[in-house]
């Protein structure tokens, strides 16, 4: 399977121009895109979002620089403020599944407050490497027994976006959203970049101050592979006009 960024149909509207109706919408950056050189199963799960949002400053580059578009940086946290408020606004429902029960009560009584509109339920599935048949039927009953408007997940990268894929046709839920960090800003286990540093495209090196131990290999290794795909990119597109 091809997965170059010159093919990938990130999104490039405003979030108001979202679709209605059930939609599979995930994020993607420069770690994303690595992983999914060498995961078909990611890979394939990301060209069939619906909605593809282009989290990170280094996609917004690539893109500019490979075909001269200009992207606006949509992170997971973006997309999660428009559809609370959109919910709050019109009487809606949202479902998160993910983390773990200490974190979606905080989510929980958060919500409450921030958006007194929206009815929330929360379902925190068992932490394991590989969900088995029972979990997943399990996790599946319980979001077709709410039917939500939108259904947050947070199970962590590639693990929620290829579950979601794989189940995407057995779901009874509106806007389906892939945004595992989210949940830990909301909740407050992790603070976000300020509004200046995320609008000077910094947010990555408020995160990697927060915990270098864990992001060191992915920013500093990580994105010089992404670079050098990029420019390889670029080099086979002009050899093949």
């Amino acid at each position: 399977m091809s997965f170059k960024l010159f093919n990938l149909p990130v999104y490039n509207k405003s979030l108001d121009e979202l679709p209605s109706g059930k939609l599979l919408i995930n994020t993607i950056n420069a770690h994303s895109y690595n992983m999914a050189q060498s995961d078909t199963y990611f890979a394939e799960a990301l060209l069939h979002s619906n909605v593809l949002l282009p989290d990170g400053i280094s996609i917004v580059f690539a893109k500019r620089f490979l075909q001269n578009i200009r992207l606006r940086k949509i992170a997971g946290s973006d997309l999660f403020d428009f559809e609370m408020n959109r919910l709050n606004k019109e009487g809606g429902t949202c479902m998160f599944l993910g983390s773990n029960e200490e974190t979606l009560k905080h989510i929980f009584e958060r919500a409450l407050i921030d958006f007194p509109r929206v009815i929330v339920c929360t379902y925190a599935p068992p932490y394991k490497i590989e969900f088995s048949a029972e979990d997943d039927y399990q996790m599946i009953s319980a979001i077709n027994a709410f039917k939500p408007d939108v259904l947050f997940i947070g199970i962590s990268a590639p693990k929620q976006e290829k579950w979601a894929y794989k189940y995407f046709n057995k779901l009874e839920a509106g806007h389906i959203c892939c945004v595992g960090a989210v949940f830990d800003f909301y909740s407050g286990n992790r603070k976000r970049a300020s509004k200046s540093m995320i609008r000077l495209g910094f947010e990555w090196l408020y995160r990697f101050i927060q915990e270098p131990g864990r992001l060191w290999k992915r920013y500093f290794f990580g994105n010089v592979r992404f670079v050098q795909l990029v420019i390889m990119e670029k080099k086979i597109r002009k050899k093949n006009k």
